[in-house]
């Protein structure tokens, strides 16, 4: 990464804090919505991922998103669909949430930490839509201009 740390907000989620119900599976699994504050002249995409930092398995992951437009918005309760009719040109990959979003749903009883992670890079990324986290980061390396994270919990 060439430039300071990506700010956002994550709306109605605050780091440290808790993750509102309906932004789990407990609730509407809707995805949040997004604030950017100092993105980069140079951003074209945007991408996100959710992972579960208390599951067994490290960093489980919940969402992988990429291609959103660069904004200093994404709207909440995005479609289900390896390509969402909003926003344009994104594509969902396979994760916890096979092409869709798939918020926090610990064991009843146990709390869990999940981290929210945004990155801006310098192009769109030609990657197949059941490609996984692991591939997204591989593809993306290079392409990374900034990234910002919050961690949440959720009971």
């Amino acid at each position: 990464m060439e430039e300071r740390e990506l700010d956002f907000d994550c709306i109605g989620i605050e780091d440290g804090g808790r993750v509102p119900i309906g932004n789990t599976g407990r609730g509407q699994d809707k995805s949040p919505e997004f604030m950017i504050w100092n993105l980069s002249p140079r951003a074209r995409t945007l991408a996100i991922t959710l992972e579960d930092l208390s599951h067994p398995i490290r960093d489980f992951t919940h969402w992988v998103i990429w291609n959103i437009p660069a904004s200093n918005h994404i709207r909440g309760g995005i479609p289900a669909g390896k390509t969402p009719s909003s926003p344009r040109g994104a594509r969902q990959g396979a994760a916890y949430g096979r092409h869709k979003y798939a918020g926090p749903k610990p064991p009843r009883g146990k709390s869990h930490w999940y981290r929210f992670t945004v990155y801006a890079l310098d192009c769109s990324l030609n990657l197949n839509p059941s490609s996984r986290k692991k591939a997204f980061l591989q593809k993306a390396e290079r392409h990374i201009i900034q990234a910002g994270s919050i961690i949440a919990r959720f009971e």
